[in-house]
């Protein structure tokens, strides 16, 4: 059946700030105490939704959480007002109210896994908002994630929604960033390409900096509510190296689409047994798999991680060739830009590649691959959705003038305990809402 992919990216929301909350992402802890520019952070990725639409690509876009989470900030006791909460909050922990403001949603790639319905045994879309234990800051979304989610994706004919795996000890799920897939075309049956970390079960590594945040057991239990053919199915092991060097998602060390695999050197563990299983899986669906393997000795891993290569978003344009979608920091670097314009030059599927200035997002560890979660949907399916989330030139228009309008253009960490923020924010988010026609979502709404 016919089907496209849309990438439905997050709006960067009113707080994006530089907290350094996510250990292990290189990029989050180096900059940790400089000046955000929330209002350039949303319209830099509001142009590429914009250049993305202009290629011939269907997008979507998802909301920022209400934040700070004030509701959060009163489950750990404090009360009075809500700016008595944040001032009361930050007098006895600046740190825990900068986790409760950060504005980490904007990286929907770990918002949830997806199954298209031409996965699935019942025919239907999947979707598990991922349960992000790792880090707190993150493990505070999936609730609104999942009640997002199924506001937008509502008909019951079409979509299936599941809670988050349970979390607990090491029983992480980082969405989408840690999934993949590869058909022939969106329409046709897939493989569907889950990357783990580690065993829950397992023991921690003390050789390592940085611990793996997958398990395989969350993604085997997704894979299993989703309803997938096991024989359609493939488990590859991130490799440690890639994880200790700040590949701290699959998806800074590889990327996926259409039949082709796009990946670093180092990105998997027995690499050459994870590649024979992947063959061996396509084979079984009449094709074969493209392997595109960037050697390290072209591109080390540490420049692949820092210039985001693979964090890029693969994609298949209306004319059936492949782009890239790059940050500028791969451009600037001379190593990975050379790699890029050769890979374009040969043989390889990927016909062209598109650069953009998501320094902002970049700053926090998060490229184009990271602001985007990929959902596969038939004709029917996107009609049921209506206008809702749905970006079309108007409303893009729309987004950009509300930006500017409602955004700082300067956010310390420090001025997240700011009542006047929380105004900014909640007012921002209340007209937002009717943009993007959702009706009341957020808690201060109800």
């Amino acid at each position: 059946m016919s089907a496209v992919e849309v990438n439905f990216d997050g709006l960067v929301g009113p707080t994006h700030n530089y907290g350094g909350l996510a250990y292990g992402n290189l990029a989050s802890m180096n900059n940790l105490g400089d000046a955000s520019n929330p209002r350039a952070a949303v319209l830099q990725g509001l142009g590429k939704m914009r250049a993305l639409m202009q290629l011939g690509l269907t997008q979507g876009v998802l909301p920022p959480h209400e934040r700070p989470s004030v509701k959060t900030l009163r489950a750990f006791g404090f009360t009075g007002s809500d700016a008595q909460v944040i001032e009361s909050a930050w007098c006895v922990s600046p740190k825990l109210v900068i986790n409760c403001a950060s504005a980490s949603s904007m990286w929907t790639a770990n918002a949830a896994t997806v199954s298209p319905s031409a996965d699935t045994a019942d025919s239907k879309v999947h979707f598990t908002p991922a349960n992000l234990g790792s880090m707190f800051h993150r493990a505070i979304e999936p609730n609104f994630t999942g009640h997002l989610l199924r506001r937008i994706f509502r008909d019951k004919t079409h979509f299936c929604h599941h809670h988050p795996i349970p979390y607990g000890g090491r029983m992480g799920d980082e969405g989408a960033a840690n999934h993949g897939r590869l058909a022939t075309e969106h329409g046709a049956q897939g493989i569907e390409l889950f990357v783990y970390g580690h065993s829950a079960f397992g023991e921690k590594r003390d050789d390592l900096t940085f611990q793996a945040r997958q398990a395989i057991e969350a993604s085997q239990g997704i894979a299993a509510n989703h309803q997938l053919n096991q024989a359609h199915t493939v488990y590859l092991q991130q490799s440690a190296k890639a994880i200790d060097a700040g590949a701290f998602h699959n998806d800074v060390v590889a990327v996926s689409n259409g039949t082709a695999l796009f990946y670093h050197e180092d990105a998997f563990e027995n690499k050459n047994a994870a590649l024979d299983a992947l063959a061996s899986g396509c084979q079984k669906l009449g094709f074969e798999p493209v392997c595109i393997e960037v050697p390290a000795d072209q591109v080390s891993l540490d420049t692949a991680i820092t210039t985001y290569l693979f964090n890029s978003q693969l994609i298949t344009l209306p004319g059936g060739e492949m782009a890239l979608i790059l940050p500028t920091e791969t451009l600037e670097n001379e190593h990975t830009s050379r790699y890029v314009s050769d890979c374009i030059s040969s043989n390889s599927p990927i016909a062209a590649a598109h650069y953009f200035d998501l320094k902002q997002s970049m700053k926090n560890g998060g490229g184009p691959a990271c602001l985007r979660l990929r959902v596969v949907v038939t004709e029917d399916e996107i009609a049921s959705l209506g206008n809702t989330c749905l970006m079309t030139k108007q409303r893009l228009s729309a987004l950009e003038a509300w930006a500017t309008r409602h955004y700082r253009d300067r956010l310390m960490p420090e001025d997240l305990r700011d009542p006047e923020l929380l105004v900014e924010a909640n007012t921002a988010l209340d007209t937002l809402t009717g943009i993007l026609g959702l009706g009341s979502i957020y808690d201060f709404q109800l």
